[in-house]
């Protein structure tokens, strides 16, 4: 039942991810039935023009150009953070002080320094009842929370190794243009923190475990690229069109390579690029345990494959579990069994988890403090790349 007091939103950012969120904030309140109702108040840019446009778009009331309005604002109750990684720590910190829940996009920040402030920020706002949470997404489809459970519930026994792999081929091509992703006082990193930060997430959220040490290598392949001629995020480096004859230097990384020894021992390889010639959003986990596996990927997002290896051999092998049955997690508010889902659902899982966890007064997850032990293997992974991939604690 809905309690008719809102649940008053803000939006800081409008592209990509501004996009997926603003449709989870659509849709979650028409699919479950929240105890808070979400209302679409404030959507913020940098551009008044096009964040404008952006809020009749997505249905969102007003616009405004400053998101110290966001912060300032008293008929606003959450902050709703995707702009890039090097704004994070500044908006949320603001948000806790002025008393707002805040949702803050992956990763938590660029780096540990910002991450630990932001996780402290929280820590200070959760003592007066205030929610923080981190946007791993992938934690909310169907198939990866199925994933975790049967783990948890012993059903490939004791994990014995992890393998992660996250690939996208977008940058394949040298003269594609210099974005701020491609910077790093902009994103912090590179295919390591965007992508391989989804990796080492989910891997912890599985496996119920964290990383404990890591040994990794990064390469830069493309070392320049066409500055654009047009700026539209009022740095230089909008992603317009490629101005021809400038080049810039690439200051983060293209591929990430690293090996890490999970609290238990068990031993993971990841891997991240944006290099992956053909491969579009090629992000698979697997886990293999004393009893059995489990397999996952994101570009076939309504399986999940299960072997058990309990069964006679003439049985043993992986077989596809269609997630898409009421009893599996999130699907039964959403269409009859066989009916699939797309990579929006979790978004809109991700935003009733949130409503849902701010009107329980508990504290959603992944935590901000979740978001810093990620940050820290990020940074560990960097340190080891730098040091000729010797091994090096997280924390």
């Amino acid at each position: 039942m809905q309690d008719d007091k809102p649940l008053r939103v803000a939006l800081v950012g409008h592209g990509f991810m501004g996009a997926a969120h603003s449709q989870a904030w659509r849709v979650a309140p028409r699919f479950f039935d929240l105890p808070l109702q979400p209302r679409m108040d404030l959507l913020v840019g940098r551009d008044a023009e096009r964040t404008q446009a952006a809020a009749r778009k997505w249905g969102w009331a007003e616009s405004a150009i400053d998101w110290r309005e966001a912060v300032t604002r008293e008929d606003i109750d959450v902050v709703d953070i995707v702009t890039p990684g090097a704004s994070h720590a500044e908006i949320a910190i603001a948000a806790f002080d002025a008393g707002k829940h805040v949702l803050c996009e992956k990763p938590l920040a660029n780096t540990v320094e910002e991450a630990q402030a932001m996780a402290d920020a929280a820590a200070r706002a959760e003592a007066r009842g205030v929610r923080a949470m981190v946007g791993f997404t992938y934690r909310r489809l169907p198939a990866t929370t199925h994933a975790r459970n049967l783990v948890a519930a012993g059903a490939i026994g004791t994990v014995r190794q992890v393998r992660a792999v996250y690939l996208q081929d977008w940058l394949v091509d040298e003269d594609s243009p210099l974005t701020w992703r491609l910077q790093q006082d902009e994103a912090g990193s590179g295919a390591l923190g965007d992508l391989g930060a989804h990796a080492i997430d989910l891997a912890q959220y599985i496996t119920g475990v964290p990383l404990a040490e890591v040994s990794g290598t990064l390469a830069t392949l493309v070392p320049t690229r066409p500055v654009p001629e047009t700026d539209q995020r009022g740095t230089g480096l909008g992603g317009g069109p490629a101005d021809a004859g400038t080049r810039g230097p690439v200051t983060v990384d293209d591929v990430a390579l690293f090996l890490g020894r999970f609290e238990d021992g068990v031993l993971g390889s990841f891997e991240a690029s944006r290099m992956a010639t053909g491969r579009k959003n090629a992000f698979r986990l697997e886990v293999s345990g004393s009893r059995g596996a489990i397999s996952f990927d994101l570009e076939d997002l309504n399986f999940l494959g299960f072997m058990d290896y309990t069964v006679p051999p003439d049985r043993q092998g992986f077989t596809r579990i269609m997630v898409t049955e009421p009893d599996h997690p999130y699907v039964s508010a959403w269409w009859p069994a066989g009916h699939s889902l797309g990579y929006e659902h979790g978004f809109v899982h991700q935003a009733k988890d949130f409503v849902e966890a701010i009107a329980a007064g508990t504290a959603p997850a992944p935590s901000f403090a979740d978001g810093l032990q990620v940050q820290e293997v990020l940074d560990a992974v960097s340190r080891s790349a730098a040091k000729s991939s010797v091994w090096l604690p997280v924390r």
